[in-house]
């Protein structure tokens, strides 16, 4: 509904400015004044619908393997990412962490039926339970065995898993992942679309990682060697 109320309020006001200058080339102050009162009242609800939808939204916290969908100005919502693992370390290569290192595993994949599809300047950030943010350590990542960019494109029904990095205190509490993607003008444009994450106010869809059993310590070898000691 969102997108479908932004196109008409588009090309309402394309052709309010049509008339506008039908207006002023006739002489009709009539015309005028019904175009000018019609854009102002198509305005004042469209803001109405803006701010009531995003405060009467509803945050939600997605669990390990659940998907969120990509959708923003356009119709097709094909792409999505999901949390499927987590792990902690205290070194990662030559680089230790200031607290503690946690290796977050995000999957990224498309159903589109037909089209190549890719995510779009994706900004990835951890949110604890204060509402500090956290961003990646992209040193570290670099540690890591090579991954895929996120903004890797992919064929219908394809997908890929990504590592990404943050160090974050030992005592940070209740971790949430916030996942965003696209570029300046589609945040400018979502942000007067009408139920969308990111329009303005809006509550945010993060992916829980203090989920139980979400948390592996160490890497897979690490733990292997410990087990077989």
């Amino acid at each position: 509904m969102g997108v479908l109320m932004m196109l008409m309020t588009i090309c309402g006001l394309i052709a309010a400015g049509i008339l506008l200058v039908v207006a002023g080339a006739s002489h009709k102050k009539w015309l005028r004044t019904f175009v000018l009162g019609g854009v102002a009242t198509w305005l004042v609800g469209y803001t109405i619908l803006l701010f009531a939808g995003s405060v009467f939204s509803v945050e939600h916290t997605l669990a390990v393997g659940e998907p969120k969908e990509y959708c923003g100005f356009y119709f097709d919502c094909h792409l999505h990412t999901s949390v499927t693992g987590m792990r902690t370390a205290k070194t990662i290569g030559d680089n230790t962490a200031n607290g503690e290192f946690y290796v977050v595993t995000v999957k990224v994949y498309s159903n589109a039926r037909r089209e190549p599809l890719a995510l779009h300047t994706v900004d990835a950030h951890v949110v604890d339970g204060d509402g500090r943010a956290y961003t990646r350590d992209m040193q570290t990542e670099a540690q890591l065995q090579p991954q895929p960019e996120f903004e890797k494109r992919i064929a219908p029904a394809e997908s890929f898993e990504k590592e990404i990095v943050f160090d974050l205190p030992a005592d940070v509490k209740t971790l949430r992942l916030d996942l965003r993607e696209g570029y300046g003008i589609d945040h400018a444009l979502e942000s007067l679309l009408i139920g969308d994450e990111d329009s303005i106010l809006h509550k945010r869809n993060y992916f829980r990682l203090s989920e139980p059993g979400a948390i592996a310590t160490g890497f897979p070898e690490q733990n292997a060697a410990a087990s077989v000691k």
